[in-house]
This record gives C-alpha cells, structure tokens and sequence, in this order.
C-alpha cells in the first residue's frame, strides 16, 4: 500500500534536491505546497507555466514520486477585498497549471473567519470564491479538494457536506483528516465524528491525510505523528478502504526521524484493513 508526505516537511528546497529527498524517504507521492517546499523559484502571482510546472513535475517523476495534491492553502473567506481576490486568483491559477504538474487536485481548508459576528459575510465570499474556482476547475479538468478544520468556516462533516451540496459539480471532492474534525470535546467520541463524516462525504473523498491526536493536559488535543496517538485507526483504515481504495493518504504532523515508522504504520494498517 502507498504513502505520501506533505513535502516541505523534508525541508523548503531546490526542486531537484527535494525530489531526491522525498525519492530517499521512500514516498510514492507527495502534497505539494509551492511556496511552502520550493526555495529555488519565485512562485508570486502569475509566474507559474505550463513549462515551470512541467519541469517540477518531471524532476519528482523523474525519481518515482508523484505529486499527488498541489496544495494551495490560503483563505477564500478573508473580508479584505485585496487579500480575498489574491487568493481566490492564486487557487485558479493552481487549476490551470495542475495537469503540467502531475497533480490532479489542488487542495485548501477555506479559512478561518475573522470577525466571528460576520458569518453571514464571510460565507457568502466562501460561496462567491467557490463559484469562480469550480468554473475554472470544470474548464481545465482538475478537481478542488476542500477540507474541514478546526476554527475554520468549514469545520465539520456537516459543513463541508453543505458546501459540496451548494457546489455539486464532480470538480468538488473532500480530503479528508479525520483529527481535522476532532477537539478536546469530541475525541472520546470520535466514532461517531469520523462514521458521520464517511456516510456524509465518502463517495467524495479524493485525498485523506495521516496524523493523530493525543489529549493535552488542559484537556485539549495536540498533534502528533499517526500510530503515536488516540485515533481508532484500525475502523479509520477499514472504512477508507473500502470506499476509496488504493486512494492518496499523505502523512502529517511528522518529523524526519517519526517518518520511517509513520510510514510503515499506515502502510500495514491499510494492508490490514484490505485483507479483512
């Protein structure tokens, strides 16, 4: 079974030595955050081309690796119209640019409101952004992966599910953290979290990502490196398999010396969960 790595978690790198990096690791894909992992071009709005994206593609497949997810995180909410049209630009020119790069999906969690007393704002420049990001996706065939997050706008599997059902085209799909979807109230009824999110998204799942959760001592949670913490893996492997098998599964919240044997854990887990 297959594993990525979100890739700047080798190191913000030239994209040839990252390539390499990610190649020695052993990963058969990555989660690409341009500025994030990439030290050797300038990634400003408008730079990007189908020959730039194409040469970055080809020094990962060049070595084995896949980018399986460009990763555009940046805020679709933001009540700064400057910000807000920056990056709403920047998400379209990621969907233009993805296939020159390999990558079929292009990723974000939608923001996080700033101003809690204007929900009603912030959600509809959510519905605006989405608006313009599906007619470009439907145009240059890539798909928009949305997920859920603490403290963001989409926050839940209910919130998510009701942005994909104001937005229904298949350029819509989920990427799924299922820690992304807990807290300090909800851990110990993860179950029911994680059940809800498969029976309200799982048909739209096109990435999932690995981490895990241990409770903190002010009764919170913190992050961890998956197979360290409380998630219940084994039901979260067994249900994603068999809704969406052989998909993406990208670790996170991993340092370099947990990465070897965050690996081995989701691979055995997945292979686990396919077996029966």
């Amino acid at each position: 079974m297959t594993v990525g790595i979100l890739a700047h978690l080798l190191g913000t790198l030239p994209y040839a030595q990252l390539a390499e990096k990610v190649a020695e690791h052993r990963f058969s894909y990555v989660q690409l955050a341009l500025s994030k992992a990439i030290a050797d071009i300038d990634f400003s709005l408008g730079k990007l081309s189908p020959g730039l994206a194409s040469e970055i593609g080809g020094a990962f497949a060049d070595r084995g690796v896949r980018i399986a997810v460009l990763g555009c995180y940046a805020s679709l909410i933001d009540l700064n119209e400057d910000n807000y049209r920056y990056n709403v630009d920047r998400f379209k020119e990621h969907l233009r640019h993805a296939r020159h790069f390999g990558a079929p999906i292009v990723a974000t969690e939608v923001g996080s409101p700033q101003d809690p007393s204007r929900l009603a704002q912030h959600a509809a420049l959510l519905d605006r952004a989405l608006e313009e990001l599906v007619e470009e996706a439907e145009r240059w065939g890539a798909v928009i992966g949305l997920e859920a997050a603490q403290g963001h706008l989409i926050d839940t599997p209910e919130t998510l599910a009701a942005a994909i059902e104001r937005f229904p085209s298949s350029c819509v799909g989920v990427v799924l953290d299922p820690c992304n979807l807990l807290n300090g109230r909800t851990l110990d009824d993860q179950d029911r979290v994680v059940d809800e999110a498969f029976r309200l998204l799982g048909p739209r799942i096109v990435s999932a990502h690995a981490k895990d959760l241990v409770r903190a001592e002010d009764g919170g949670v913190r992050e961890t490196a998956a197979g360290l913490g409380q998630l219940h893996y084994a039901r979260f492997w067994e249900k994603l398999e068999a809704q969406k098998p052989h998909g993406f599964v990208t670790l996170e919240a991993v340092a370099v010396p947990q990465m070897e044997a965050a690996a081995r854990f989701v691979r055995a887990g997945r292979e686990a969960a396919r077996r029966g």
